[in-house]
Parts: structure tokens; sequence; C-alpha cells
């Protein structure tokens, strides 16, 4: 318990200080279920009737991404009203510390999810957009096994959802493809069988699970599915645009670099 009081302190402190911190795991050897009670705790201090928990994010998803951090299985985290940022809009650089960005398919829900069947989750779902999740790590150097992104809210940072919105009778996500750009460069590709084979699967998954730790899906909240491409990196003044078939584009574009500054240097607080 003390330890656990200890991990949730170190990530608060790195959140509200900008600095990245050293792993939890280092406290202690934590269980998959500490660290969602860690992650709860971590949150607690942050929700609030005008920060509303507005859905949940699903990450680790996507081979290529498991890869990149060395992890073998997903997670998930949980979106806050204060998350989210308008198609087009900007990424301000007071709010991260290492950030990275990834395009994925959001999907919002229609109706409560009380059980995890494949076919109740997939009616439960009113409509799918093209996303832009700007992952972040309080973790320094993004050092993470499992214990340390679940922690931390799966790495959660910000999103942008397109315009476009489209039921699943309109789209099948397994079957989309995803170029994403950056300054008109493409930094990204994949397609819906990326992530977990169907993104609804990883709707599936997080049901199950978020009804396992006894937190249900409810009707209105967005669950970010996860990856269809590697993460990259996010640098002060860039453009991220993404094109995910037949859902459409969405975009996002990071502060520009204060007077003097890098634009080679990684995007975050310390920058501002």
């Amino acid at each position: 318990m003390v330890h656990i009081e200890e991990a949730v302190a170190r990530l608060r402190a790195a959140a509200e200080s900008g600095r990245p911190c050293p792993p939890i795991r280092e406290l202690d050897a934590f269980s998959i279920s500490d660290a969602y009670a860690i992650q709860e705790d971590v949150l607690a201090r942050r929700i609030t009737p005008t920060n509303p928990r507005t859905g949940r994010k699903v990450g680790l998803t996507s081979p290529a991404v498991q890869r990149q951090l060395g992890v073998d299985q997903p997670d998930f985290g949980v979106l806050l009203a204060d998350m989210a940022i308008a198609d087009g809009g900007e990424i301000p650089a007071s709010a991260l510390l290492q950030p990275r960005i990834e395009a994925e398919i959001a999907f919002v829900l229609g109706a409560d999810v009380p059980d995890a069947h494949p076919a109740s989750v997939r009616r439960a779902v009113a409509h799918a957009v093209a996303a832009l999740e700007i992952v972040d790590s309080r973790v320094a150097d993004w050092d993470i096994t499992i214990v340390d992104t679940i922690a931390d809210n799966a790495s959660s940072g910000l999103f942008v959802l397109g315009a476009e919105r489209l039921g699943l009778d309109e789209v099948e996500p397994a079957a989309v493809s995803m170029t994403m750009r950056r300054n008109g460069e493409v930094v990204s590709s994949g397609t819906g069988a990326d992530c977990l084979g169907d993104p609804l699967n990883a709707l599936v998954w997080v049901a199950e699970t978020a009804i396992r730790l006894g937190r249900p899906l409810r009707a209105g909240e967005i669950v970010l599915s996860g990856a269809l491409g590697p993460m990259v990196p996010v640098r002060p003044g860039d453009l991220f645009e993404a094109e995910i078939s037949t859902l459409g584009s969405v975009s996002v574009r990071a502060a520009s670099p204060v007077s003097g500054a890098s634009t080679d240097a990684p995007f975050s607080r310390k920058d501002s």
C-alpha cells in the first residue's frame, strides 16, 4: 500500500512539474491490478464536474507499437474532457512532456455495454471516426513496462476526432488503410488489421476488461481503439495529417517553437 502511494505521488509530481520520473516498477513488483489502482488514484485529482470522464483509450494494440515499447499485451486508460483537441487545432506546448502521435479509429457508443459479447459490443457503437492520439509518458525516456504505462493512464495525452462520422453499416474497421503525414511527408502507415486484427477486437477487449474492473463502458463514451501504425515523435511546429480510407481525414499542429528554439528538438513543456 505504501508503495502504491509512492507511485501515485511520483506520477503526479512528474505531470505537475513537467519533469519525467523514473519508472514506478522500481518501487515494487506491482501487479496489473495494482497498476490500474494507481491509475485511478492518479486520475482522481483531475476528475471534476467540469472535467469528467469522457471515454477510454486502448493502447498497445499494434505489433509495431508493442515492439517499439517492448510490451506484449494491450492496456487501457481513461479519457477526460480536457484531453480533447478540435480537428485542425493546436497541441499546446504546456500540456505534454515527451509526446508521440499515432492515427487510429475511435468509436462513439450509443448504448451501455453490460456484456462483452462481440455482437453486443458492435451493436453499441453509434459511429466510427478517424482519430489522432497524442500519447505521452510521465516516465523518463519512455522506459516503460506494462505496469508503468497502465499506472500512467496508458500513456495518455490528448486526442483529436475527425469530422466524418460513419455507422458500422458504412465502414468495416478491419478493412481500412491509414496514412499519416508530418509536414507533408509520410511517416506512418497501416491498416485496420494492424490493430489486434480488427479495431472492433480492441473494443471488445476493453469492454471485457472494463466490466471485470467494475467500470463498464457507457453510452456516449469515446473509445480510441489503438494505433494502426507506428508512433511518431512530435516536434514544435509539426503539422500532422492522417487519412483513413472511408473515414476521411483528421489533423493537428504542434505549437510553434519559442524564439531561438530548435525545430528539431522534441516537443515538450521544457521548450515553452
